[in-house]
């Protein structure tokens, strides 16, 4: 996957060496009295784990991120370090690069540093059962972000979009640019027969959202693949064959070659290609560049998810249909919110405390709205909202 943005460093978190001294202040003498006031309004100053403003006074909150090779984790990071430091709180912001046991590594330093809770989005949902098990012992809250931690009963909350939609408006970004349905999902009258040859693309079998994607997107898809009008040209339907481990660029664009050699070298084109993450989508329309696809008449449908600037600008240039916007920025918000509800003791707000079942328990979950973008959406929805600007977009 391609990298942008500004690598974020990792934070050092310090406690406050003065903390409980009040007590020894009013017995010393003055001047060493006043000369310790100095010392802790400098100490005070100094803003926990930088930026942000925030003296730490909440505590420490650990923030576990998988990786700095997505845009889209970069900025998620950047929002809820700053949300969290704005409210008062130090964080201990941590990417993992992918590796689970750096993850599992972090997630321990985190206990082992006093955090008082914890925001994890989590590599593979599966395998942090024990290190989840030492911050249930020291009475640490743990919420799950955008990716649901499997097979623990120590997860508190869940805050993520619903998944489950944003595979019903990947599948319909693709039928709406076939010309089939509007944005809406209404059926266009007058639409095409078909039949068009589509490819479709899983995200990573690890993360329990990609299933949810691929659910919403079948759901969408298998009405119009029953009739004739879409037909699966390699054959390949199944999430495994699908699946693209990691959410990886280079994986996709591997497979689409393969697609692309194995089921269209006789003559017979691809004409749409279900993608359900931007990183995703730039693999694909690599290996369709390379095998003599060109923008115009013939290129693909394909859609995305995640609004990353590079596919922006590629639906801009007409190499990819549409995206899905989910705004980190209100993720982080609404993760902080919860984090600030638990912490003060009380019970943070949910609106889906029955879909998100991790093996073991129902989690609590607040879901967010997310929006289809296509080129002439673009304005009003990225940069209306401030998420880009219309220079970066155009640069």
């Amino acid at each position: 996957m391609d990298v942008i943005g500004t690598p974020q460093h990792h934070e050092t978190v310090t406690s406050n060496p003065l903390k409980g001294n009040t007590v020894k202040k009013r017995v010393i003498l003055s001047t060493i009295a006043a000369g310790a006031m100095v010392f802790s309004l400098a100490a005070c100053s100094s803003g926990g784990s930088g930026g942000g403003g925030g003296e730490g006074d909440g505590g420490l909150v650990g923030v576990a991120m998988p990786t700095k090779s997505s845009e889209r984790w970069i900025q998620d990071g950047d929002a809820v370090k700053k949300q969290l430091e704005d409210a008062g709180y130090k964080v201990d912001l941590q990417y993992a690069e992918d590796d689970i046991p750096t993850q599992v590594s972090q997630l321990e330093n985190m206990i082992t540093k006093g955090a008082k809770a914890l925001i994890v989005a989590s590599i593979d949902g599966t395998t942090l059962t024990s290190v989840l098990q030492e911050a249930a012992d020291a009475d640490i809250p743990v919420i799950a972000y955008d990716r649901l931690i499997r097979d623990t009963e120590n997860v508190d909350y869940y805050a993520s979009f619903d998944n489950y939609k944003v595979g019903v408006q990947q599948a319909t970004s693709v039928l709406n640019g076939l010309g089939l349905v509007d944005l809406d999902g209404k059926a266009i009258d007058g639409a095409p027969a078909g039949p068009f040859n589509i490819e479709m693309f899983a995200g990573s079998p690890d993360d329990n959202n990609a299933t949810f994607f691929w659910d919403g997107a079948q759901d969408t898809l298998k009405p119009f693949i029953d009739k004739g009008v879409l037909k699966v040209g390699s054959g390949q339907t199944d999430f495994q064959q699908a699946a693209t481990l990691r959410w990886d660029g280079e994986t996709a664009q591997k497979r689409m070659e393969n697609i692309l050699t194995s089921t269209y070298s006789g003559g017979d084109k691809v004409q749409a290609i279900l993608s359900p993450y931007d990183g995703i989508s730039r693999g694909i329309i690599s290996a369709l560049t390379d095998a003599g696809y060109s923008t115009g008449d013939e290129w693909p449908v394909i859609s995305g998810q995640d609004a990353e600037l590079d596919s922006v600008k590629a639906i801009e240039s007409g190499e990819q249909y549409a995206t899905i916007f989910k705004d980190t920025r209100n993720l982080a918000k609404e993760a902080v919110n919860m984090a600030k509800a638990v912490l003060e003791g009380d019970k943070p707000e949910t609106n889906n405390d029955k879909d998100y079942d991790n093996g073991k328990k129902v989690v609590p979950s607040y879901l967010l709205e997310s929006q289809i973008v296509v080129k002439d959406n673009i304005k009003e929805v990225l940069v209306d909202s401030g998420y880009w600007t219309e220079d970066e977009i155009k640069g």
